[in-house]
């Protein structure tokens, strides 16, 4: 199958702007019409996909463009290892996004549960920061004692 610039864009959910670079800093291939349009095929899918999964990791362009050198090279050992240590590199940065994603979540967890407990009539509501004083600021802190790190300010109101 044959794909303009635009519905390979759409294909991938990006824009042409985007496809258009990846194609002028060759890590996406992609052949020529007679009009001299970009023309893409199931080997520019194929390319897209690494790129896309990579990019989604958190891989810098220099980063995608080094494993896509190494992909177009002949096949050895050293080769290998070298994609494999970008690969190694691009799980550790997406299980930290993950870890950041749960925590995010937990964290929205209890700001819900907080917003239930206090639409249920249990406490009171203590949501609005321009109600706060500097008093409800130490006791929100000394609420996440499990959690040290969200909390950046003391009882003296001092950056820790």
């Amino acid at each position: 199958m044959q794909y303009t610039i635009k519905q390979f864009a759409e294909l991938f959910r990006t824009t042409e702007h985007t496809i258009r670079y990846y194609t002028d800093i060759h890590l996406l291939p992609c052949r020529r019409d007679r009009a001299n349009r970009r023309v893409f095929d199931e080997e520019s899918v194929s390319w897209m996909q690494g790129i896309t999964c990579l990019k989604r990791c958190g891989a810098s362009i220099q980063d995608i463009k080094e494993y896509c050198r190494l992909c177009r090279l002949e096949e050895s050992q050293e080769n290998l290892r070298a994609r494999y240590r970008i690969i190694l590199r691009q799980r550790d940065q997406a299980r930290k996004r993950v870890a950041e994603a749960q925590a995010t979540a937990a964290y929205m967890d209890q700001k819900a549960k907080h917003y239930e407990d206090i639409l249920a009539g249990r406490i009171p509501d203590d949501t609005n920061p321009g109600n706060w004083t500097l008093d409800d600021l130490s006791f929100s802190c000394m609420q996440r004692e499990d959690n040290p790190e969200k909390c950046s300010y003391n009882q003296d109101n001092e950056k820790e």
